[in-house]
This record gives C-alpha cells, structure tokens and sequence, in this order.
C-alpha cells in the first residue's frame, strides 16, 4: 500500500540504518511526502477493507478454476492477487486485447503465470462479468457461440 516504498516501517534502528545507507548511496526522492500521505491513508483507513480484497480475489480463483484449461490452485489464494495458468489454446495477446476492449487489464503470462489484482474498485460483480468474458472465450474457440 505504500507507493513507491514511501513507508519505512520497522524499529527506530532499522529506519536509523535505512537512512543512513540511502544517503550514501545518493538515494532519495524530492518530494516523496506526497506519496506518502498516500501510503498513511493506505495504513490508516484502507486496512479495514482489505479483507474484502481478499474475498473478491478467492471468489474469482474459484471461478477460474471452474473454467476448462485454466490452472489456478484457489487455496493458495491469501492476498489480493490471483496467479494461474491460461489454456495451452489461448493466444494471451489476444486475450489481453479482448479484455482491454471491455476494460479489464491482465497480466501477461511471465514464466507462464499470468495475474489479476483485485482492490478497492473491484467489486463482485466486475469478476463475474470476467469470468463470463473468459467462457465467452472459450465458447468461441469451441465453436459454441
């Protein structure tokens, strides 16, 4: 939640060492107290929900593992992220582009994981309508459209 590693968190020592060594290394952002304000806000008022996050992000593993071809183990899902594996059939360009047209954003497969992120705008029903894109998709290769 902390843009740009704008929080230091740890025992006074530790921050004492971090900045020390980030001077001697030339390190530094100017004005990185607006990004931090960010990142306050984050700790302060965003923690309450992120239990929801974490619901949106199981709900959907479970949805793609019910889809034929995708691989994703649903009770390895702890954060807001969902990693899994697309059919061996799907172009991942492809369907990234498909999805970008109906304004969804995916992660392309990086030593064949590709991923979701859910968070604050992400609702149920926005995983629902992916999913159903994702059948969609897979209807369209089968030729059942």
């Amino acid at each position: 939640c902390a843009p740009v590693g704008s929080i230091l968190a740890g025992p006074r020592s530790f921050i004492d060492r971090a900045r020390r060594k980030r001077k001697v290394m030339g390190g530094g952002m100017r004005q990185a107290g607006i990004l931090a304000a960010a990142g306050l806000i984050a700790l302060k008022d965003m923690t309450r929900r992120l239990r929801e996050d974490h619901e949106n992000a199981r709900y959907l593993a479970s949805g793609l593992a019910a889809l034929p071809g995708f691989s994703v183990d649903a009770s390895s899902v702890e954060i807001n992220m969902v990693f899994f594996r697309l059919p061996d059939w799907v172009d991942p360009e492809k369907l990234s582009e498909k999805l970008k047209a109906e304004g969804i954003r995916i992660s392309l497969p990086e030593g064949g994981l590709c991923r979701f992120v859910t968070h604050y705008w992400i609702r149920k029903e926005h995983i629902d309508t992916l999913l159903s894109l994702l059948e969609g998709f897979s209807k369209e290769r089968d030729g059942r459209r």
